[in-house]
């Protein structure tokens, strides 16, 4: 089975994982340090590494300080951890509607849903694609509200010539297998807020304190760390900063392979009967994590079934985060938003990673235009 992706590992990953498993350390040692700096080169802001995607967004909300009582606005296409972190920390979540022409969080929607409780506003770079955090700042600096940006697809995008790490107060990436490079599992969340940044640090470090100045009694000896507010074991190992760091290196030929495969779809698939293909808004340089069509006329099942029985992994990103029934549960409905849900009845990811071969791009081309075609 062709996957829709997969990560793209060469002997220079191998040898530097085995160079960190020989050394003194493991795990909170000199390679993370070095991790989150070649990730604060390529992101545009200082960053902290994290296990995952998921504990990203975690550590993110409660550096933004989110907690019961506050609301956070997010969009309905994503994957359920932008939402749900939110939610663990005792918040109102609150969807706002898609741009159809993108399918990320579209500002007037969420303007129209600030209110006095608004703590936070989390955008997703859908695909790639980074959001429009020039507009949404706009919105969320007079009700002081914190602009999240999740950019578990996007690192390495840039919007003129900005990264994405800097158009967000805070932003979240992942470094899934999948994602535009890979540590296994692990994630990071960036800031150029020194306060939110050093409280994502604290907060992925099971909330413990040891710089003197912070300490409430600083005298105790040099063993001594305190605790002010609770935090998880979110620290990514050395092991895993090492193959980050390896993939780093090659995160320009990464991109220059997507964007290679992005513009032959564009140009293979620009004339299929009943596609829509993706756009590329003016001043946005992407790295596409994801190739999404949109599949008319009702047929995405059917496209989506024949596509894996002639063994080609298309995939569906994603289902409205609150058509789940853990969302359901909380008195969710469908139809809140109209947009997401059309986008998400036709949407439909096709094979995009740095190993497809341009003869295994081809194979789903032909493969589609005979389902289409049929």
């Amino acid at each position: 089975m062709l996957p829709y992706g997969r990560q793209s590992i060469d002997a220079s990953d191998v040898a530097a994982v085995v160079a960190a498993l020989g050394s003194d350390w493991l795990t909170t040692g000199p390679r993370v340090r070095q991790f989150e700096a070649d990730i604060e080169a390529v992101a545009g802001a200082p960053a902290v590494t994290v296990t995952n995607g998921t504990t990203a967004l975690h550590a993110a909300y409660a550096a933004a300080g989110v907690g019961s009582g506050d609301e956070v606005i997010t969009t309905p296409m994503t994957f359920v951890a932008t939402a749900s972190t939110a939610a663990m920390l005792g918040a109102r979540v609150v969807f706002a509607d898609v741009e159809d022409e993108t399918a990320n969080l579209d500002p007037a929607a969420v303007e129209a849903l600030v209110t006095g409780s608004t703590r936070a506003v989390t955008a997703v770079d859908y695909a790639g694609h980074p959001a429009e955090y020039d507009a949404l700042r706009k919105v969320t600096e007079p009700a002081g509200a914190v602009l999240i940006g999740d950019a578990a697809h996007a690192i390495g995008s840039t919007v003129d010539g900005r990264p994405v790490g800097t158009l967000a107060d805070l932003t979240t990436f992942s470094f899934f297998p999948t994602k535009n490079l890979t540590t296994a599992e692990g994630g990071a969340v960036a800031s150029t807020r020194p306060d939110l940044l050093e409280r994502a640090r604290t907060f992925r470090s099971v909330g413990m304190v040891k710089d003197p100045a912070r300490l409430r009694r600083p005298d105790e000896g040099g063993w001594f760390y305190e605790v002010h507010e609770f935090g998880l074991n979110y620290r990514l190992p050395d092991v895993l900063c090492a193959l980050g760091s390896s993939q780093l290196l090659r995160l320009a030929d990464f991109k220059a392979r997507r964007q290679h495969l992005t513009a032959r779809y564009d140009e293979l698939l620009a004339d299929v009967p009943g596609l829509r293909l993706p756009v590329q808004r003016a001043g946005v340089d992407p790295m596409r994590h994801l190739y999404p069509v949109r599949v008319l006329d009702g047929r995405r099942r059917e496209v989506y079934e024949r596509m894996h029985a002639a063994g080609i992994g298309v995939q569906v990103n994603y289902i409205p985060v609150y058509w789940h029934p853990v969302f359901e549960d909380l008195g969710y409905r469908r139809g809140m938003c109209p947009v997401a849900e059309t986008f998400y009845a036709e949407e439909l990811s096709l094979p995009i990673f740095h190993d497809l071969t341009d003869a295994d791009q081809d194979r789903v081309v032909e493969t589609l235009r005979g389902i289409l075609g049929s």
